[in-house]
């Protein structure tokens, strides 16, 4: 029975891999590599930002992403490339390994790459594809990485990041899409969206709305600032960064994920024709299975800087 069920998996896992080479658009990508124009974007977060002495769960992502967008018939097409970092920690990093509660989050780990492409029309509509590969686990580098940082800040140290989730190798494929904007006056406009993702690491569907009112451009298409406020609902199947990957075996301590989870976020951007400033707080539910809702939720800061030239 065990045989059978990691053939399905490693079938699974197959073709999620094959995907994005019978989905990719048909344009190269040297094309866009030597005629788009170029965007660097460096996500950030982190709950300590909030400066409430919270560190924890959910409580670093770092992303470097660099896109090419080029006009097309009705809209904008890019491609582009990104790298990026996730950690995971306990409700308090200061216990010890035998101080963690049953519920408590698994330290994880989860470090990637990829590749995406977005297909943007004139109406605000949008559809965008990619592929994330990586690690999860000791190979993810996130004691390590937690460790030097807190060092440096003078913060404390995490102590249990010998319980973490074991390593494996990763594949995530996602799929999203948004709806044209709707507008609801000279200034205002609601925007839903939907968004899946299939892989060993993360197998969900999320569905949102966002809220925006100001100055509403296109990204780098003049100046202007707007606020928004975002909600979104998570169906899960898999997290490995709570309960393990697929195929590892692990004596780690996991926990089993919510199957339903929400989130909510409010911010505001800023924007230039070559700048971009987004910076918003996002309060997250509890996504552990069993633990309280005043528990298990968590507010962090998110931070986006975008350069275009």
């Amino acid at each position: 029975m065990r045989r059978r069920v990691i053939d399905w998996r490693l079938m699974a896992l197959a073709m999620l891999l094959s995907l994005p080479a019978i989905a990719w658009p048909g344009e190269a990508m040297q094309t866009f590599f030597e005629r788009g124009r170029v965007s660097t974007v460096v996500d950030i977060d982190n709950d300590t930002l909030l400066l409430t002495g919270s560190d924890r769960f959910y409580t670093s992502g770092l992303r470097l992403s660099r896109n090419y967008r080029l006009p097309s018939d009705d809209g904008w097409e890019s491609m582009g490339w990104r790298m990026g970092q996730q950690l995971y920690t306990a409700s308090s990093i200061r216990r010890l390994p035998e101080e963690l509660a049953a519920l408590d989050h698994p330290y994880a780990g989860w470090l990637y790459a990829g590749l995406a492409y977005r297909r943007e029309s004139s109406d605000g509509s949008e559809i965008a594809y990619g592929l994330d590969i990586g690690c999860l686990g000791p190979c993810a580098g996130g004691e390590w990485s937690q460790k030097n940082l807190h060092r440096a800040l003078h913060q404390p140290r995490p102590a249990a990041w010998s319980t973490q989730i074991g390593t494996e190798a990763g594949a995530v494929v996602m799929v999203g899409a948004r709806g044209p904007y709707w507008t609801l006056g000279p200034q205002m406009d609601l925007r839903p969206g939907l968004a899946a993702r299939l892989g060993n690491i993360f197998t969900d569907l999320s569905a949102e709305a966002t809220l925006r009112a100001g100055q509403l451009r296109g990204d780098f298409q003049g100046g202007g600032s707007y606020t928004f406020f975002r909600l979104a609902a998570r169906a899960v199947a898999h997290d490995a960064t709570l309960q393990g990957g697929w195929f590892t075996g692990t004596d780690a301590r996991t926990v089993s994920p919510k199957r339903l989870t929400g989130e909510a976020e409010l911010g505001v951007q800023w924007q230039s024709p070559e700048w971009s400033l987004r910076i918003s707080v996002i309060r997250r539910s509890n996504e552990i299975k069993g633990l309280s809702e005043s528990l298990g939720q968590q507010d962090f800061l998110r931070l986006s800087i975008a350069f275009a030239r």
